[in-house]
């Protein structure tokens, strides 16, 4: 089973940005879609943004024009771009494929808050 590592969150005022990054234990970007998942104090893990192994992106409604996900495979990387953050993104960020591939990570915490 793959694993993923999780990083990159904080605490940022709205309208901040952040980028996150999630490696893995072994190279599986070129060969599964992957997905930015989230989950909010006593809420379910929700899917954020996916991305196919062709390069195609998809988003949720509630940050679609604000989040960008994105991959290096020579990096064994994906990342997360998150501009424009609103109080509503504070969560536990966690990448796993899509449909799930692996053992989940620890997460990266995203706090948005003046």
């Amino acid at each position: 089973q793959v694993q993923f590592v999780e990083s990159g969150g904080g605490l940022v005022q709205p309208g901040g940005s952040l980028r996150l990054s999630c490696a893995a234990s072994r190279s599986i970007f070129s060969i599964y879609a992957m997905g930015w998942y989230r989950q909010a104090p006593g809420k379910q893990r929700d899917l954020v943004a996916t991305i196919t192994t062709g390069g195609s992106t998809n988003y949720a409604d509630s940050v679609k024009g604000r989040f960008t996900i994105s991959r290096d495979n020579a990096k064994n990387t994906m990342y997360l771009q998150m501009n424009s953050l609103k109080p509503e993104d504070t969560a536990v960020y966690y990448c796993n494929g899509r449909p799930i591939i692996g053992y989940w990570g620890q997460g990266t915490q995203v706090t948005v808050s003046s």
